[in-house]
């Protein structure tokens, strides 16, 4: 699997596919029994961690932070592997991805007083603060694990924007998902997992298929359109 500056890149799979595992692989927590995972041709293991920090930033499906901190001060952790000299930049830096995950206004709440949608958008601030860069540099990247999990409609919609701003930016991004319908409107690539293995990876017209995502998925989908020109997006038919 390659993930490229410039694009989204969905990754979709049954329930224990090996999503998860594949974004512990590709971030450095887990280490391959096999192969290599390597970023500029440089293997994981031979970055020094501060140096890989900044260059790509991991949204986890699950936060366990309890601590009283505000909001704004949960993002300004991001930015511990990539702050600058100036702080004028830096304050810049955390009210732009603030607005960017729409959490300006919750700036300082205490963070365990939010919910669970607003925490995850903060999360989702935070990992954007630690490779936010307007700089001219080598490409930065996120990885993201269900980000729109715990999100309602309106905010899903923003979430998958933002990710696909920061991909317009140069920047790569890899999204475990679970809705083909987001992956269809909002990936450049789709690659989809069964049982550990890569069975399809392409662009998302030629990898969503009715025929594969009802093989995959054990349910019976079809692929429709509202018009032509329009992206097609994927209908529920019936179980088997």
């Amino acid at each position: 699997m390659e993930l490229r500056p410039g694009e989204v890149h969905a990754v979709l799979g049954a329930n224990g596919a090996g999503k998860s595992t594949l974004l512990q692989l590709l971030c450095g927590d887990l280490r391959p029994s096999t192969g290599c995972v390597s970023l500029d041709d440089r293997p994981l293991s031979d970055w020094p961690i501060a140096k890989l920090a900044a260059r790509r930033a991991v949204l986890p499906q699950q936060e366990n932070l309890r601590f009283g901190f505000t909001t704004r001060e949960v993002v300004q952790l991001g930015r511990l592997a990539s702050a600058s000299t100036g702080l004028d930049e830096e304050n810049r830096i955390i009210d732009q991805t603030l607005r960017a995950a729409g959490v300006s206004h919750l700036a300082e709440r205490r963070y365990p007083t939010l919910s669970g949608g607003e925490r995850a958008r903060v999360q989702f601030a935070r990992v954007l603060a630690q490779i936010w860069n307007d700089r001219p540099g080598p490409p930065a990247y996120l990885l993201l694990d269900e980000p729109t999990a715990s999100l309602d409609l309106a905010h899903q919609y923003d979430c998958l924007s933002q990710a696909r701003a920061f991909a317009d930016r140069g920047g790569g991004v890899l999204a475990v998902l679970h809705d083909p319908n987001q992956a269809m409107a909002f990936a450049d690539r789709v690659s989809l997992l069964r049982s550990g293995e890569l069975i399809a990876s392409g662009p998302p017209a030629d990898v969503l298929t009715a025929e594969r995502l009802s093989e995959l998925y054990g349910i019976r989908v079809e692929v429709a359109q509202t018009r032509k020109g329009a992206r097609p997006y994927i209908v529920v038919s019936r179980s088997w």
